[in-house]
């Protein structure tokens, strides 16, 4: 909602960059879908060297 009340005022101030803007979020959107990927993976990877890491002492104090 907070974007859509930005883009209006943006509207209401530079109409021409406003329609740049409405056109540009998408193609901007899926040029950052592998980048978003690679943060999932790097993300559960960085998570299964914790666990790997943390295991002798939780199965200690298991």
């Amino acid at each position: 909602m907070m974007k859509f009340i930005l883009w209006c005022i943006l509207l209401f101030l530079c109409w021409p960059l406003a329609l740049i803007a409405l056109i540009a979020y998408p193609i901007v959107w899926v040029i950052l879908i592998p980048f978003r990927i690679v943060g999932i993976a790097v993300g559960g990877v960085l998570d299964l060297i914790a666990s790997i890491i943390t295991l002798p002492a939780r199965l200690l104090r298991g």
